[in-house]
């Protein structure tokens, strides 16, 4: 029989093993739950047209229209897509293209109408603001899961949907540059694995972004792929806002990788 010592020892290292083994599984579920998050939204060909409205903090708002395509490469894992803005006159014509690449940075171009020419963007660019708005460059397509090290803080509910919290840490210095933030926190719903709120902290570790998704829609259900109708991001620290709405959709698997080019980029 066992000294009430002898428990109390026996005890402690059982609870230390617990502690540090907690960190390494949460991290395991945070890995997996990240890269279910990261495939949710790859439907094989999307067309639609998008409403941005910019709100300041005096309440002003600036509306800007969209369309766009998008479509899953070959490799299954990255997509590439083409936006182009038809409002407000000032910026009509203007298009941004995206091509991931899992295996090396992004490639991003902007084409602005009214100098004739293409400009391709550094991935230090991914921290600069979409055209004026709050989200970032960055923002548009969320990155590989490898980029960042992963961990399951809790489980919550955002508006009643249950979701899993995970924070989420550049892995190197690259990557925390290139993103402009030091540490996102990602409320995933545990039933689509959309993010259903995500927290965007600056290098200073001061919360800068928030962002709500709402309106969600399966839209692959043999493919378990989802959308977000509606996204508002909100910047805390200049009290700006944007709302990103899809007004219109369709979910086409015959939208393939064509017409993803520079010239396809340059000629509308």
């Amino acid at each position: 029989m066992k000294s009430q010592g002898q428990f109390s020892r026996t005890h402690g290292v059982l609870a230390c093993c617990l502690l540090l083994a907690a960190p390494a599984w949460a991290q395991g579920d945070a890995n997996e739950l990240m890269r279910r998050n990261f495939y949710a939204t790859k439907v094989s060909g999307f067309t639609g047209d998008i409403t941005m409205t910019l709100i300041d903090p005096r309440g002003e708002q600036r509306v800007r229209k969209m369309s766009i395509r998008s479509a899953l490469k070959d490799n299954g894992i990255d997509s590439a897509v083409m936006t182009r803005f038809v409002q407000p006159a000032d910026i009509k014509g203007t298009g941004f293209l995206q091509s991931e690449n899992s295996a090396a940075d992004d490639d991003i171009w902007v084409y602005l109408p009214a100098l004739g020419k293409t400009r391709r963007l550094a991935s230090n660019n991914k921290r600069d603001s979409f055209f004026g708005t709050d989200f970032a460059y960055g923002d548009i397509l969320l990155p590989p899961v490898e980029k960042y090290q992963h961990t399951l803080l809790r489980t919550e509910k955002v508006d009643g949907v249950e979701c899993s919290v995970i924070e989420s840490k550049p892995v190197d210095e690259r990557t925390r540059s290139d993103s402009g933030y030091g540490r996102k926190l990602t409320w995933v719903d545990t039933s689509s694995f959309l993010e259903r709120k995500v927290e965007y902290y600056d290098t200073r570790d001061v919360l800068l972004k928030t962002q709500v998704t709402s309106e969600v829609r399966e839209v692959e259900p043999e493919r378990q792929r989802w959308l977000a109708l509606r996204r508002q991001m909100t910047n805390h620290q200049t009290g700006h806002q944007t709302l990103y709405r899809i007004d219109r959709y369709q979910v086409d698997s015959k939208v393939r990788d064509r017409g993803f080019s520079v010239r396809d980029l340059e000629e509308h």
